[in-house]
C-alpha cells in the first residue's frame, strides 16, 4: 500500500508536457469543401436507422438546409438515404 502512494505522489510531481497543436486545412473557414443539403421529405413510414441517418445530419425539419463538411462519412450518409435528402448547390 504505502509503494502505491509513493508511485501516486512521484506521478503527480511531474511537469506536465504540452501537446503541439496542429492546425488543419479543415480549421479554415471557407465555403470549399462544404455541401449543402435539405431534408425534404418525411421520413415517416422508413426504417429507424434511416430516420437516426436523417438525425445525424442534424435536421429537426421538413424541408429545412444544413451546410456541413464534405467528407467521404457524409457522402455514405447521403446515399443511404438520397429519397429523403437532396443537395442543393
Amino acid at each position: 500500500m504505502a509503494a502505491k502512494k509513493e508511485t501516486q505522489a512521484e506521478t503527480a510531481k511531474k511537469p506536465a508536457v504540452k501537446k503541439a497543436v496542429k492546425k488543419t486545412a479543415t480549421a479554415k473557414k471557407s465555403s470549399a469543401g462544404k455541401i449543402r443539403i435539405q431534408y425534404y421529405r418525411s421520413s415517416i413510414g422508413f426504417s429507424v436507422t434511416q430516420k437516426l441517418t436523417v438525425k445525424g445530419f442534424g435536421f429537426g425539419k421538413l424541408n429545412s438546409t444544413r451546410e456541413l463538411v464534405d467528407t467521404p462519412a457524409l457522402r455514405g450518409m447521403i446515399a443511404k438515404v438520397p429519397h429523403l435528402v437532396r443537395i442543393v448547390e
